[in-house]
């Protein structure tokens, strides 16, 4: 691969990340399953979709809320395996509220999506991404107990 074959991979893997939080934040939740491959998986802690229709049924539940978000994706590294494979950790903040009214301009949580990306037919596609909450707003420290983040119930997913 030339230098010119690794600049393309990382940016199709980028865009990929961009596209994410778009269409999450954007209200188009269950267009997420595209950027996936077939067999694709996304997870957050307990919580595992497999396969695109899985991860449209829950993307879609996430679409159905009344949740406003913003992720704010930064710090992006992507890591090129080969000419099929490549591998990425990006930092997210996440901005969030479920219900109606005004939304708090504090993160609801600060953490970060491990992807791994794979070339298909049509193009770059995740082929995993995991989200990991590092920190996260109403929660005590480790071994304390949880305080709820959500106003209506819900995951704590940061779909």
């Amino acid at each position: 691969m030339t230098e010119l074959d690794v600049i393309g991979i990382e940016r199709a893997c980028e865009r990929l990340v961009i596209a994410y939080t778009h269409l999450v934040d954007g209200g188009e939740a269950a267009a997420v399953a595209d950027l996936f491959a077939p067999d694709g998986v996304w997870s957050f802690g307990d919580e595992r979709c497999e396969g695109r229709e899985a991860i449209r049924s829950a993307f879609a539940r996430r679409q159905a809320s009344d949740r406003t978000s913003r992720h704010v994706c930064t710090n992006l590294r992507v890591d090129v395996v080969d000419a099929d494979h490549a591998s990425g950790v990006v930092y997210v903040t996440l901005y969030r509220f479920d219900g109606p009214g005004p939304a708090s301009p504090d993160p609801v949580m600060v953490g970060d999506y491990r992807d791994r990306f794979v070339r298909t037919a049509d193009g770059w596609r995740f082929d995993q991404r995991h989200a990991t909450a590092v920190f996260v707003r109403g929660r005590s420290p480790a071994g304390s107990t949880p305080v709820p983040v959500t106003t209506s119930g819900g995951s704590d997913a940061d779909r």
